[in-house]
């Protein structure tokens, strides 16, 4: 029997020593199956789990879910503070009746319990004593406090260089369609003036570029710069996709009847960002059509955390005020409306239709 042409060709290629060694893990991979294994621990711990309990992942954590006590557990490793919504809708995906969030950082774990209080749903926060479970008291109601009487001072500034003045955590910003073009900054000794730019970094580039010019000169520049981009128009560009929540909620305190409010100004939010980048939420307060005070809070894409979020507002800047969660049309996802009901009070969904950046865009 004559072999077959081109048959060494189609052996497998020899394998060097280290490609025999079994494959081991991505890190992820290890760090997830280390937070699955520490969830279980902790959980056996103090409940006697069920046969059929299942472990699963979770963003910078693990969950476990043991369907025959309809019980679930969520361990958050990072970013704690704004995780409860997934947590919920693990519970809610699952269909158990009780959910216990375990968190290691223990500002954040009363953070977690202060917003779990908001939902009829059973939510128990439990901080991490080595291989023991502490249960968690909610935080203290989150302020958001006045600025600097000093930087007051420059509100009319801001004004006059067409920007909206925003206090956030103690700081008065001027933002353009929701992004912040420039911040008041008071010094040590009492001192008050503007940095234009777009975040710290760029406020600190926008200081050397614009060292010949004055603090008006100087954000007239800035301004300029962001308006050429900041349009739904325009070429993709970062400035027209970082934190476009904000820019939604500069579209409804521009046009409030969008939410049936008659009147909004825009607040700082019960645990502010801390960055450009990522996901989070923009709040405003105001007045309804029958004057009823109203917390609206805006968010884009589908943001899990999204009803705590507003629920942490809410406790913020009016305990008692009607809450409306403001999304695009296409982001009213059926997760959000029943994350919503859960709350003791529930909250509605106004889905902004069309393209909400366009200066006429959405409608009543």
């Amino acid at each position: 029997m004559r072999p077959v042409a081109g048959a060494d060709r189609l052996q497998p290629p020899a394998l060097r020593p280290h490609e025999l060694a079994p494959m081991t893990p991505e890190p992820d991979d290890r760090r997830a199956a280390l937070l699955a294994s520490k969830l279980r621990l902790l959980a056996a711990e103090r409940w006697e789990l069920g046969a059929d309990a299942r472990p699963g992942g979770f963003p910078k954590g693990a969950t476990l879910v043991d369907p025959t006590a309809r019980r679930a557990w969520v361990l958050v490793e990072g970013d704690a503070e704004r995780r409860l919504g997934g947590a919920l809708a693990v519970s809610l995906r699952a269909g158990v009746e009780e959910l216990h969030v375990i968190v290691d950082d223990p500002v954040a774990a009363g953070i977690v319990a202060r917003r779990a209080s908001a939902f009829r749903f059973p939510v128990h926060v439990w901080r991490t004593e080595g291989r023991e479970l502490v249960a968690v008291a909610p935080a203290a109601t989150a302020a958001d406090p006045a600025p600097a009487p000093e930087a007051e001072l420059y509100r009319p500034v801001l004004r006059a260089a067409d920007l909206e003045p925003v206090v956030e955590g103690g700081h008065l910003v001027g933002e353009l369609l929701g992004l912040e073009v420039a911040r008041v900054v008071v010094a040590d000794d009492g001192s008050a003036h503007v940095e234009a730019g777009v975040g710290r970094f760029d406020r600190e580039v926008g200081a050397m570029m614009f060292a010949e010019l004055g603090e008006t000169d100087a954000l007239a520049r800035a301004v300029d710069i962001v308006r050429r981009y900041r349009t739904a128009s325009a070429e993709r560009h970062p400035l027209n996709h970082l934190v476009p929540e904000r820019w939604l909620r500069s579209v409804l305190v521009a046009r409030p009847e969008l939410v049936g409010a008659t009147s909004l100004r825009s607040v700082g939010s019960a645990v502010p960002r801390q960055s450009l980048n990522g996901e989070g939420v923009a709040t405003a307060v105001g007045e309804d059509a029958d004057g009823r005070p109203l917390v609206v809070v805006c968010s884009t894409g589908v943001y899990l955390d999204l009803v705590p979020s507003a629920a942490d507002d809410r406790l913020t800047h009016g305990p008692d005020a009607r809450l409306v969660l403001a999304v695009p049309e296409r982001d009213a996802v059926p997760i959000t409306a029943d994350l919503a009901a859960l709350l003791t009070a529930p909250a509605e969904i106004a889905a902004i239709p069309g393209d909400w950046r366009a200066p006429t865009g959405g409608s009543a």
